[in-house]
């Protein structure tokens, strides 16, 4: 029996920013609904630390980007529509 799929995402956002904070909530739903315990999610706020977001090539918020498993796969925006940000990060097929 093989090891469930651990995915590992890291959400840029912009202070408290009403996008921000729908993307965090977003993704926050998803992740319980979907990858139940198997995900970890790294909160990065490009206020705080902006040349981590440089580093990373971010240049918009909210920006989502899944670390793993591999490919690395980036999302901008709000994360609302769910049956998208499922297809964008390969979560609508068997590797959940």
């Amino acid at each position: 029996m093989s090891r469930p799929v651990r995915h590992r995402f890291r959400l840029y956002v912009a202070d408290d920013a009403l996008n921000s904070a729908q993307a965090q909530a977003n993704l926050m739903a998803l992740c319980r609904t979907y990858l139940a315990d198997r995900y970890e999610i790294d909160l990065v706020d490009v206020f705080k630390e902006p040349q981590r977001a440089l580093a990373d090539g971010i240049f918009m918020t909210p920006t989502l980007i899944r670390l793993a498993p591999l490919p690395v796969r980036r999302i901008v925006g709000t994360l609302s529509q769910t049956a998208v940000v499922l297809r964008a990060l390969d979560l609508d097929g068997g590797d959940t």
